[in-house]
């Protein structure tokens, strides 16, 4: 008898771990006042919501939606990025716009950042990070005015390589924009312009990080590596003056921001080093639309990355590189105030492939 009522109980353990872990919210103190680096819309309605990842991290969104009610359910969009940025700066812009145009929208702060949860701040994954753009369809698939099989996301700066990793993996992506792109993984292990594109500089990256490691478990806390560098040198590159022109000014500065302000922790990006983010570009089914400032200075991570997603493969022919004449790089963050952001071409790449 006894020995019943162990198996007995052996079986309720096992079908009690069987029905998973829940999924359960951080309750996070969020900003209700209009802090946005741009004008609010009066033809959207703008609220804040929240949602889990598959990591137990409680991310915050700005949730976008026309305010003229269309009959039926709508195609929706995640917005994330650029990288160091948070959803009241670039992404909550696009977002805004998007929901403009008829779509139901969300801009979003990535995990450790902005108003998100996760600990420590400011950190960086290449698998956390894509995580946190297939929670964004999770919940945009759960909501009753969203039609599931209409989902697209955007990713800015470096973000849109994310956002391509995200549509490598995720089937319920139906269409996607990487905006003004950074590959993370390749600016980290090989430098600007692929200058240290070689084992030794690697090595003695990978040699300082980890002696920062070291440093920082023993002192029991994390070293901020300084968000865009202030006050800006003379003699500063023409894309470091135009980040210090958006994140630096009133154009684009927010308190939240990493880029504005305090920037990365020194390990933080590390784990970009030797884990690829495009290697199953080409593998992409649904449609892609890579756009980039024909003077931004990182254009040749969209070309490639272009070039990667359309060779060798059967699935070219919904795949689009645009390049927008005269724009530099964080022209394409708010428009550069010459409206460099294709806005209208945006719409119709989603209406076309969010039938």
């Amino acid at each position: 008898m006894p020995l019943m009522l162990t198996v007995v109980s052996v079986q309720a353990q096992n079908q009690k771990e069987m029905k998973g872990s829940n999924i359960k919210a951080q309750e996070l103190v969020l900003t209700q006042e209009w802090d946005k680096t741009f004008p609010q819309s009066n033809k959207v309605n703008h609220r804040k919501v929240t949602f889990v990842n598959r990591y137990g991290i409680t991310l915050a969104a700005d949730l976008y939606e026309p305010k003229d009610d269309a009959k039926g359910t709508l195609a929706a969009i995640a917005v994330s990025g650029p990288f160091g940025a948070v959803k009241e700066q670039s992404s909550g812009l696009y977002a805004q716009t998007m929901a403009e145009q008829g779509f139901l929208t969300i801009a979003f702060d990535p995990s450790f950042t902005g108003e998100s949860g996760g600990e420590p701040r400011r950190v960086a994954s290449p698998d956390i990070n894509t995580e946190d753009f297939q929670a964004a369809v999770d919940f945009l698939s759960t909501q009753p005015n969203v039609d599931p099989e209409r989902i697209g996301i955007i990713g800015i700066c470096g973000w849109g390589g994310l956002a391509l990793n995200a549509a490598a993996i995720d089937t319920r992506i139906k269409a996607t924009v990487a905006s003004t792109m950074y590959n993370m993984n390749r600016v980290n292990a090989n430098g600007y312009f692929d200058a240290d594109n070689n084992e030794n500089a690697r090595y003695e990256k990978r040699k300082q990080l980890n002696a920062q490691r070291t440093k920082e478990y023993a002192q029991g806390y994390y070293e901020q590596g300084g968000g865009v560098v202030d006050p800006l040198p003379a003699d500063a590159p023409q894309f470091v003056k135009d980040y210090y022109d958006y994140y630096k000014t009133q154009r684009g500065y927010h308190k939240r921001s990493g880029n504005s302000n305090d920037g990365w922790t020194v390990t933080g990006p590390m784990s970009f080093l030797n884990q690829p983010i495009l290697a199953y570009s080409k593998e992409i089914r649904s449609a892609v639309l890579i756009m980039h400032g024909e003077k931004a200075h990182s254009r040749y991570f969209s070309e490639d990355a272009y070039r990667d997603m359309t060779s060798y493969t059967n699935y070219r022919d919904n795949k689009e590189l645009l390049i927008i004449p005269g724009a530099s790089h964080t022209d394409l963050y708010d428009g550069g105030g010459k409206n460099a952001i294709p806005f209208d071409k945006l719409a119709a790449f989603f209406n076309e492939n969010l039938k």
